[in-house]
């Protein structure tokens, strides 16, 4: 039987296997800003951050790897009526069914603002991950589509989570 620190690390680096898996298959939302997310979940998992955190990280990764897979699909020519939701709710069911069966998502003392502290991480990562992507293409879209300044696509999201990660260390403690 494994433990719960085998496990994640475990889980941690499958995570990170299927997004490098992802990168050159499709390229919806950029290859480096999953990346960097797939860093700072195992970094944060790693240095035992607060869960709020850790989840902000998970969220953009999940939502990272859903419009990736979504856009390969498309590529592939598959498409069908409510294939986003279904993939939305395929990978969160992958995402957040094994860490609430290792008791990672569930514990009573781990709650924030009345929520377990990786679910709310999770879903303020996916608001604000996407809401950067959206943000970007707005951008993108009243300068001709051109970024306004280097790395722009990259330096957005992951400039959101890192403020969001300040945030949530400075203001949840």
């Amino acid at each position: 039987m494994l433990n719960i620190n085998k496990t994640k690390q475990l889980f941690l680096s499958f995570t990170t296997l299927v997004g490098l898996f992802f990168a050159q298959a499709a390229l919806a939302i950029c290859p480096v800003c999953t990346v960097a997310t797939t860093a700072g979940v195992g970094l944060a998992r790693w240095l035992k951050i607060d869960d709020s955190i850790t989840g902000i990280w998970i969220g953009a990764l999940t939502i990272s790897m859903v419009a990736w897979t979504i856009d390969w699909l498309k590529k592939k020519e598959i498409d069908f009526t409510g294939m986003g939701t279904i993939i939305f709710a395929i990978f969160y069911f992958l995402v957040v069914w094994p860490l609430r069966s290792f008791e990672i998502i569930g514990n009573q003392y781990n709650i924030l603002w009345g929520f377990d502290k990786l679910i709310l991480g999770i879903t303020v990562g996916t608001i604000f991950f996407y809401l950067s992507e959206e943000l970007h293409k707005r951008l993108m879209k009243k300068n001709d589509n051109k970024p306004y300044f280097p790395y722009q696509r990259v330096i957005l999201p992951v400039g959101i989570l890192l403020i969001l990660t300040i945030v949530f260390y400075f203001f949840t403690k």
